[in-house]
């Protein structure tokens, strides 16, 4: 893991400044669902927001129609995701006639809750991506999302006007070259933004149990009990 450089803060005890991770993934990314076990429990240890930008895996020219050679290639790819990883896989998608692997539309699906329920935009990424990859739904139809959304807060009816405004494929495309300026040129990334530093956590998927300890410690010669994932005082009964 690449650690992000220490902030220069000029003081003893680090105060607590703008401080977020960013996650640059896709929803139709393998190795993004490879590390959805490990993005929950970043969301969920540090009480540091996680903000997600969409990547745009395979989009425009890059989306091929998937000919034979391409499914062979796809499976055998996913499968060494799977044995890496863990996470399950169908092929299922492979099969679809006449399919491409455009990946514009789920991130604009993403793009969509986030404007809508930010706080919902990892868990519903995580919905996505085991639509996509386990249940062998098509994600790249945009009449699909609106059928996921149960367990989410968001009216199906509002959700299709965000979906279908064209201001969210804007954000879309905006997001795309955010993640370009990152030099996020594969998924997952991570970064954690400290102010105006930024700096990467980890470039390609690695699992929690790797993860965890190196930037726990890292959080904690820098920021004391954000690294011990003390967010809250127990004692007011706001945690």
């Amino acid at each position: 893991m690449t650690t992000p450089p220490a902030p220069e803060l000029g003081l003893d005890v680090p105060i607590r400044r703008d401080l977020e991770f960013i996650y640059v993934g896709d929803p139709m990314c393998s190795w993004c669902w490879g590390f959805a076990p490990a993005l929950e429990q970043l969301d969920n240890r540090y009480g540091i927001p996680l903000r997600t930008v969409l990547g745009g895996l395979r989009t425009g020219p890059a989306a091929d129609e998937m000919d034979q050679a391409a499914r062979h290639r796809l499976a055998a790819y996913w499968d060494g995701v799977a044995e890496r990883t863990g996470q399950p896989f169908t092929h299922a998608s492979l099969h679809r006639a006449g399919w491409r692997y455009d990946t514009e539309p789920s991130c604009r699906a993403v793009v969509a809750m986030r404007r809508l329920a930010p706080e919902a935009a990892v868990r519903w990424m995580a919905r996505l991506h085991r639509a996509f990859y386990v249940d062998g739904v098509d994600i790249t139809d945009l009449e699909v999302f609106p059928t996921l959304l149960d367990g989410f807060e968001v009216d199906p009816r509002r959700y299709r006007e965000v979906l279908a405004d064209p201001q969210t494929l804007t954000l879309t495309r905006q997001d795309f070259a955010e993640a370009r300026r990152y030099g996020a040129t594969g998924f997952p990334t991570v970064l954690f933004r400290d102010g105006e530093q930024h700096g990467i956590v980890t470039r390609g998927f690695v699992a929690w149990d790797q993860l965890e300890p190196a930037l726990t410690r890292w959080l904690e010669d820098r920021y004391g009990d954000l690294g011990s994932g003390l967010v809250c005082d127990p004692s007011e009964g706001v945690c």
